[in-house]
Order: structure tokens, then sequence, then C-alpha cells
């Protein structure tokens, strides 16, 4: 049986130069599954994703899935894409084994976590308040910088990263501070700012809402005094406070102590996001 992937309709084209199409994958020209890419809007159109995979059940087990997302890499090839990516639910053992037989190596995860109907309490003599403008002015001259770094760090190309970072930025706070949906805090003691954390609400597919932590950080001269731990207690404070029962992020996996925390907090995986160079 020889398998080969076949164009299931036209290259839907964006403006910004995006693209996405769907392939029949076929046994000797017999559809047996499909295979979706698309250039990612966030990275841009030298990034590719691998949206979906399917085989059908008779079908799988012989190599067919595999030959077929080699060929989808392929196409993203001929698009010009240097890096491909895909999402991998948590529960989906044989997706992540297939995908690493592939060259794909885990870049982050997401992480979530059903609340208790009360945070737990700040340590004594820490408090958290509302980040003021002028903390906000001084946080937002150097965030997107500080982000697209992050990403570079850990392979994804500079042009990707930065268009990654002021994107997010943009799409996620147009109000600055006054952003609808949009909560930054800071961890005090005493008088200093221990760092902050940017909890934001979000929509799941489903349409249920949950809080989301953009961003975290302990100040650099506070760290190493388990601060990390109170700005996420903070977190849960605020997100129960918005009316929301579910806590989520998204974490690098190269950041062992930050995932080493959310552990211990009692997050769980959902997906994991794994990429490779094409």
């Amino acid at each position: 049986m020889t398998t080969t992937i076949r164009p299931a309709g036209p290259v839907q084209q964006g403006t910004d130069g995006a693209r996405a199409r769907t392939y029949d994958v076929c046994d000797n020209g017999r559809p047996v599954g499909a295979v979706a890419v698309s250039t990612d809007p966030a990275f841009g159109p030298s990034a590719g994703v691998l949206r979906s995979l399917r085989i059908e059940e008779a079908h799988r087990r012989r190599g067919r899935g595999t030959i077929a997302a080699l060929a989808a890499e392929e196409v993203l090839r001929g698009w010009g894409c240097t890096q491909v990516s895909l999402v991998v639910p948590a529960d989906n053992d044989a997706a992540r084994a297939v995908a690493a037989v592939l060259g794909y190596t885990e870049r982050s995860r997401n992480m979530r976590k059903t609340l208790r109907r009360t945070a737990p309490a700040l340590p004594a003599g820490v408090t958290g308040r509302p980040m003021t403008e002028q903390e906000y002015a001084a946080w937002a001259a150097t965030s997107v910088g500080a982000y697209a770094r992050e990403w570079a760090e850990r392979g994804v190309p500079e042009e990707q990263a930065w268009r990654k970072a002021e994107r997010d930025h943009s799409m996620n706070l147009p109000g600055g501070l006054a952003t609808p949906g949009m909560y930054f805090h800071v961890l005090v003691h005493g008088g200093a700012v221990l760092g902050h954390v940017w909890v934001a609400r979000r929509e799941t597919p489903d349409g249920d809402g949950l809080g989301y932590v953009f961003d975290i950080e302990v100040r650099e001269e506070h760290r190493g005094h388990g601060h990390g731990r109170a700005l996420m207690h903070l977190a849960e404070d605020i997100t129960l406070g918005a009316g929301l029962g579910v806590l989520g992020l998204h974490v690098f996996a190269s950041n062992t102590p930050a995932l080493r925390l959310y552990e211990s907090l009692g997050y769980e995986v959902t997906q994991y996001n794994l990429a490779k160079a094409l």
C-alpha cells in the first residue's frame, strides 16, 4: 500500500500572508484519514503548525500517520516555514510517542487548577495590591522585549519571537492597564515591591470563563524566599475575586523551578506544546 496526501480543498490565504490547507491521507488513492496544516498567526508566515492528523481506526498502526506527518512537513517547507509546532493533549500518550519519533521536542506546556472557595493566605506581613499606572508603565517599557527573549532562548528565530511578543501585547492590552478583564497586581512587604502578577480573564472553547496567568515575576533581589508561591496564591485570590473558579497558565519546559512550583500547588498538565526545526 502506498500512503500519500492529496489536497482536500484550496489553500486558504490571509491578507497577512497566513496560509492553511487540509489534505486527505490516502492509500492507493483511497482516503483513510486527513491532515491539516497552517502557518502560525502568532509567530508569522515562517512558522508552521501541524493542526490535526487523523487516521481511521481500521488503518492505524501501519505507519500511515508518520508518513502523512512527514508529507505535511514537506508542504510547510514549500511555504517557506523554518519551524513546525503541534499541540498534544495531556492524555494522548500515543500522539506524544509518534511526535518524539518524528523529532518533536517539548517546548512548553499548559497547566490548570480548579480552585478552592478561598485562596491560601499570604505570608505574615505580605500583602497584594493593584499595580499603579507608574508601575505599569515601567513594566510595559520592558515586557515585550523580555517576552521575546524568552522565546528566542528556546530556539524560536528572533524575528518570530518578536512578532509574537508584539502581537500578544497589542491584542491583549489595547487599553493598557485599563483593559477590561486584565488584572495587574504587585506583592508588597514593608513598603517594598517583591514582584508582580498579571491575571487575565479568558474563555474556554466550551464558553466557560477562567483566570489565566500571563506574566509572573519575583524581582531579582527578592528571589529565593518563596515569593513565587505567594504570587501564585495572590493570583488565585484575584481569580476568585473575578468570580472564576479555574486558573490556568503556560510554562516553558526548561523552567524546572516553575514547573516544580506549579506541580506542588496542584496544577495539572492539559496540553504539551511540541516543536521541531524544518
